[in-house]
């Protein structure tokens, strides 16, 4: 199982939210490019970026920072957060970025979806953010009426190869994730799943590298929670 440390930015900084809530943010630094270069020392090789102003309202703003890191680091990155177009894809792309997420633009518009998956194959994922099952879109403050799971389903027979599964009402709380969902997820043959949202002990990256193909830490980690050369070395053995 990969660990993917996480670095969410809003206008230029490492920040994190609690439950996707814009007004419970936590700001942790305003040189992301250090902090990458030290998760990269703790032995990370696999980079999570999101940018929140492009999640929230499509705007660019971090699109500099994130080319930044990308060039300062050999780690694989993958980022999310307002990519609803192919332009911006190859934006990323081009940046040198292993993977860009799709989250809103793959409940809007399913078609551009999978023509992106069959396009550009591997190299797209989409992320999947649930409240209660159903999915959330606009950077989590729209919850749609499609079901989390069977939106996993159709985005796997669409040639979707990599899902990115959020239970919101974990995210940022230090709670610990849903073992359940990912239990779940694991009956969708074909589909890798990236756990994301909330896990905050080893015994979580125990149970995960059992059930996903990677775990994206993110506060656990800023808090102290986590350490993440520990969680890397556990999600190895």
């Amino acid at each position: 199982m990969k660990i993917f440390p996480a670095i969410d930015l809003r206008d230029g900084k490492a920040v994190r939210l609690v439950e996707g809530d814009y007004d419970r943010m936590t700001v942790y630094g305003d040189d992301p490019v250090s902090i990458a270069g030290g998760f990269r020392e703790a032995g990370a090789d696999c980079l999570h970026l999101v940018d929140l102003d492009g999640a929230r309202d499509g705007r660019l703003i971090n699109f500099e920072m994130i080319k930044q890191i990308v060039s300062s680091t050999d780690m694989f990155v993958e980022v999310g957060g307002g990519i609803r177009n192919e332009e911006r894809i190859r934006q990323y792309l081009d940046l040198g970025v292993g993977r860009a997420i799709l989250g809103t633009a793959a409940v809007k518009d399913f078609d551009f979806t999978a023509r992106m998956a069959d396009k550009y194959g591997s190299r797209i994922a989409v992320g999947v953010d649930a409240r209660g099952g159903r999915v959330a879109v606009n950077g989590w403050k729209e919850v749609t009426d499609t079901d989390s799971f069977d939106f996993c389903v159709k985005l796997r027979d669409a040639g979707v190869s990599t899902v990115i599964y959020t239970d919101i009402s974990r995210d940022g709380n230090l709670s610990g994730t849903n073992i359940e969902a990912y239990e779940r997820l694991t009956e969708i043959k074909g589909l890798d799943i990236v756990a994301s949202g909330g896990i905050s002990y080893k015994e979580e990256i125990i149970k995960l590298k059992e059930l996903v193909s990677g775990a994206i830490l993110g506060k656990a980690l800023y808090s102290g929670a986590l350490d993440l050369a520990g969680c890397i070395e556990l999600s190895r053995t």
